[in-house]
């Protein structure tokens, strides 16, 4: 005997349970749907294009921004360790060749003391004493007191005059 499930039903069988009228109402509202659907899944492609495009956007500024702040703290590296080699005029620092000069990730400078030491062989006349913020002599404990106008000769009193006249 073969099973019910597998054999189409017999034409007599088949009985109309939905009116034409109504079949076609809800492949109308089938149809809206369908096409709002393809409506809301371009404009979720169009949002996500430009989230990816803004993302982009963001990481290139953002590399930028950081390249730029990195070469702001080797100048100022840079210029530090110019002072400390005795660099006279941080200005020459533009034109020296800064290429094997590094910012390493911690902060601190690589190929400073080769690039010093490159320009002083080379270019002696840039530097001078090394700087320091020290004095050789300590400050006089008392300020020095001006000598009063009635105290001077005459020729120290005109010269004295003429200085402050200048």
């Amino acid at each position: 005997m073969s099973d019910p499930i597998d054999t189409p039903p017999k034409k007599e069988e088949v009985t109309q349970t939905f009116s034409h009228e109504y079949v076609r109402e809800l492949r109308e509202e089938n149809k809206s749907h369908r096409l709002s659907n393809q409506e809301l899944a371009a404009k979720l492609k169009a949002a996500e294009e430009a989230r990816a495009n803004a993302a982009k956007d963001l990481e290139a500024k953002l590399s930028e921004e950081k390249k730029a702040s990195n070469q702001r703290v080797l100048m100022a590296e840079l210029k530090v360790a110019a002072k400390d080699a005795g660099l006279i005029d941080l200005d020459a620092l533009k034109l020296a060749d800064l290429s094997k000069v590094v910012l390493k990730d911690d902060g601190t400078i690589e190929g400073v003391d080769t690039l010093f030491k490159g320009l002083k062989e080379t270019k002696p006349y840039l530097f001078g004493a090394a700087s320091s913020s020290s004095t050789t002599e300590p400050p006089p404990k008392t300020p020095p007191v001006a000598k009063k106008a009635t105290e001077m000769t005459p020729q120290e009193y005109a010269v004295a005059k003429s200085e402050l006249l200048k």
